[in-house]
Order: C-alpha cells, then structure tokens, then sequence
C-alpha cells in the first residue's frame, strides 16, 4: 500500500503497478480482483476495502496513471457509488466483509429499491412494510424505477416499520436478497426504446436482522447518505464498467472495453459525462461554433461545469473530514440537470433539422439523440429538481416549510391522508 499521499508519489506507485500488472487478456474478473487488493479499484475508499483511503487529488493521480496505461477501471453501479458509501460509513464490521468485497471485485450486482408508486418525490410516505419475525423482517409492498433490478443479486431497501411513528421516523434500513422467493422484477421498457428500469414487488420476502443497515427507525438518515452520494457526480464509487448490468466475468477485459465501448447508450453517456465529448464534435463538425450565441452558450456551460466541480470538491471535504455530504449536494444534482438540458439543446440545434431524426443514420451514429431523450429522467432520478430547490430553501435560506408539512412530520404515518 501507498506510504504517502503526495499525489505525484501515488501517481508514479500506481504507473509502476499498471505497468507491471496490466493485460488486456486477463479475464474480467481476475483483473477487477487484482485492482481491488492492490487498493486500485476505488482508491477514496478504506484500505482492505478496493482502496487506500486517498483524498482527492491523489486519487485523481491514481486515475490518470491507469489513464496513461491505458488500463480498463474498476465495475461500476448501484453496488459501488451507493450501497459500497453507506455500508462503509453505517454498516457493521461483520456487514462490511461480507459485502464489500463482491461490490469492490465486480461479482454482486445491487439495485436500489427506494421510490414506490405513491411515495416518489415524497420518499417519507413510503409504503412498504417491514414486520419482525423471530430474527427476520418479512417485507411486502412495492418499489419501482428500479435500475438494473433485472440482473441484482442483492439491494438497498428502505422500508417502513413502525407505522405508529412520524413518517420520517418509522423507517429502517435494509440490505436485501434480490434471489429470494417473493421478489418479482419486472422491467419497465422507456421511450428511448431500453429498459433500464423497473418494478419490483415484494411479497413475504425476508430479511435478516443481521441484515439490517444503521438502527432500528433511523432508516431516513441512512437512506439520506445514500441520496447524498447519488447526487455527488464525483462519488468515489464511479467506474468505467457498464452500470446496471451482470458482465460476463470470464470474458478478457479487453475484449469487455471494447464491446463496452460499441454499446454506448443515452443511459451511460448521461451517467459519464461523454455527452460533452459529442457536443464538441457536433459543435466543430457543423461550423456554427463561431457564431457569437453558441460561443456564448459554451461558455455558460463551461462555467456551469466548473460549479460543479467546486461544489463536488466541498462535498469530497466533507465526507474525508467525517461528516457527509450537505444540502451542496442538491446544488450539484440541480447543476447536473441544467448541464443535460443545454447539453442537450446545444447539440440538437447545431444539427439543424437532422437534429429532429431518430435513429443510428443521424449524426454521431443516433447515440446525441439517445443522450437527450433521455436527459429528462436526470431531472428525477435521484430526487427530482423541485425536491432540490425545497432542500436548499429550507436548508441553507432558512425558509419556510410548505403550508401544513410540520403538522404531517409529527402526526404518525397511520394517519395520514394517502391514495391522492
């Protein structure tokens, strides 16, 4: 492991690794393996978990010395930018090696099941019960815009468990089996003609209690962690894999890059930032990039990015001094969506009228369309913008809660007005 974090002495450590250990004939799975003990593979996270518990700019170092490698990253997903955070800041030591090291290597998928039909932007309404028997949680109810659901072994789930209690206070925390008797996955096809997402019914499935993540009731602060690092576009648990699919572990990572690399679609360009790169080209390739409005639109999506960028460095701060990430959170998440729709808009207009086709014979192979008609679901997932503005109202301006919410935080959830 790295004695130092100088990023210049992690940089050189990790080149003299990538040089040694690269190759893209290994199968997928041995390299994500050897990336994880080595403290490669998310180098922010602790050391003996796939990293060495680097700040910021000596993970970046990291990250540019398997750049110049020319080396493939580590798995990406559900598994590693939201259940790897939350279990390592609230899970036991017994919960953290049992399922940290299948996120960090790539074996387990994981899927989030938070969102339910009656309880989206007001994730506090949630329905879905939890009731102990002996030493086990029997869970029923129904969750949906489950991504990658359809190939998870394992999920995050927030759940109701005292249905006596304030709605915010009567949640709890689970990690569950997705394999398990009693969960039914059903994807949900979307306009862009894919179906990333998903319902999932949940009928007497069963969780252990030794399954259970953080205190009993404290489920909304856990699941607020969770939330926090899915609006952070700089999360230590980004990869390069695929995010919500099984890879085919004994396939070369190389050969793996470079389907990965022929199946870009609108999803993971959104979740990578590659959309800029298309926008260049299109910019460039249609000469309209000298015109006073589009340098002007450019440039107000250069300096949106670089906001971000700070505000995701304060968010970094934060979580490397223990604490977690703030409402600056809400602030990226609500940047990143503005970043889409101009990102968006800029490349559909440079196109002129093909901007207005569909399909792999418009420009950039169809991927810039897939990429913005997708775009809305940015403003959503992860908690829609309006829920963004109220955390930042309520939590840095100092306003006012919307009219009768005190009343309904302290009434218990039984009680509730629900159904609309």
């Amino acid at each position: 492991m790295a004695e130092t974090t100088d990023p210049e002495a992690v940089h050189a450590e990790a080149a003299a690794w990538y040089a040694e250990t690269w190759d893209p004939d290994r199968p997928l799975g041995e390299w994500w393996q050897l990336l994880a003990d080595a403290g490669w593979a998310f180098s922010r996270f602790p050391e003996g978990f796939g990293g060495r518990g680097l700040g910021g700019p000596a993970a970046k170092a990291a990250e540019r010395a398997r750049h110049e490698a020319g080396a493939f990253g580590s798995p990406s997903g559900i598994a590693t930018f939201l259940a790897a955070p939350t279990i390592l800041t609230y899970g036991t030591d017994d919960q953290k090696q049992r399922f940290m090291p299948g996120i960090v290597n790539g074996q387990d998928v994981w899927c989030q099941l938070f969102s339910e039909p009656g309880a989206g932007s007001d994730l506090g309404g949630l329905a879905t019960r939890a009731v102990l028997d002996g030493d086990e949680w029997v869970i029923n109810g129904q969750k949906v815009w489950n991504s990658g659901a359809q190939f998870s072994k394992y999920a995050i789930l927030m759940a109701r468990t005292d249905p006596e209690q304030p709605k915010h206070r009567g949640i709890t925390y689970f990690l569950i089996d997705m394999e398990q008797e009693g969960v039914d996955v059903r994807p949900l096809r979307e306009m862009t003609g894919d179906a990333a997402f998903n319902e999932v019914f949940l009928t007497d499935a069963r969780v252990p209690d030794a399954d259970r993540l953080g205190d009993l009731g404290d489920g909304w602060r856990v699941g607020m962690t969770t939330l926090s690092h899915e609006r952070d576009p700089d999360n230590a648990g980004m990869g390069d894999a695929a995010a919500f699919e099984q890879p085919d572990l004994d396939m070369p990572v190389g050969q793996y890059a470079e389907a990965l690399a022929a199946k870009v679609d609108g999803f993971s360009l959104a979740l990578s930032g590659g959309a800029t790169t298309i926008l260049n080209g299109i910019v460039e390739g249609s000469g309209v990039g000298s015109e006073p409005v589009t340098r002007q639109a450019l440039m107000e999506l250069l300096s949106m990015r670089r906001t971000s960028r700070w505000s995701g460095e304060r968010a970094v701060a934060a979580v490397k001094a223990g604490g977690q990430p703030g409402p600056e959170v809400s602030t990226l998440k609500l940047v990143g969506s503005e970043i889409a729709r101009r990102t968006r808009d800029q490349g559909l207009g440079a196109m002129g009228p093909t901007g207005m086709l569909w399909g792999e014979h418009t420009p950039e192979n169809g991927l810039f369309h897939a990429y913005s008609m997708f775009t809305p679901a940015l403003s959503i997932a992860g908690g829609s913008d309006e829920v963004q503005r109220n955390i930042i109202g309520e939590r840095v301006l100092g306003l006012p809660r919307e009219p009768g919410e005190s009343d309904q935080r302290e009434k218990p959830w039984s009680e509730l007005p629900r159904g609309g």
